[in-house]
């Protein structure tokens, strides 16, 4: 039984030194793990904020690019307007307005267009249903009639 008891403590001495060490070697194999894996994490998050933040650089690039007032187009020079110097040309300058270009006439169309000459130009089922929709075959003539100018 001395022996029995014995061979048991020494055992329970043994077995529990080992579990202690494997446990704390477990333990520390999990910390590096974690550790690792907030590295990670961390370096994930670094490199969202610095896409985050290129993105906010843009951004105020373009704000400010779109918010500029563009340049004046001539340079002014104001006079000083007092009591001695009044002129009405310089309070009312005359503009010098840009004249119109000339459009040129085209050829005057026949304005006696006929129902053959109308029929040969959009055919027998247009003029019918020109004369249908206007109410008169002289609303489908002057309908010929702008056509006929459209392609000159």
């Amino acid at each position: 039984m001395k022996i029995w008891l014995i061979v048991s403590s020494i055992a329970i001495v043994i077995f529990s030194g080992c579990s202690s060490t494997n446990n704390m070697a477990k333990l520390k194999n999990q910390n590096a793990r974690q550790a690792l894996l907030i590295q990670q994490q961390y370096a994930q998050i670094a490199a969202l904020k610095e896409k985050l933040d290129t993105k906010r650089r843009m951004i105020r690039k373009t704000r400010t690019r779109q918010s500029m007032p563009t340049a004046p187009k001539k340079n002014i020079k104001l006079k000083k307007v007092e009591d001695n110097n009044y002129s009405s040309g310089y309070m009312y300058p005359e503009t010098k307005k840009k004249k119109p270009k000339k459009v040129k006439k085209v050829a005057s169309i026949n304005s006696a267009m006929t129902t053959a000459e109308c029929i040969s130009m959009i055919g027998q089922a247009k003029f019918d249903k020109y004369s249908q929709m206007f109410g008169s075959e002289a609303a489908s003539l002057k309908r010929c009639k702008m056509l006929k100018a459209m392609k000159q």
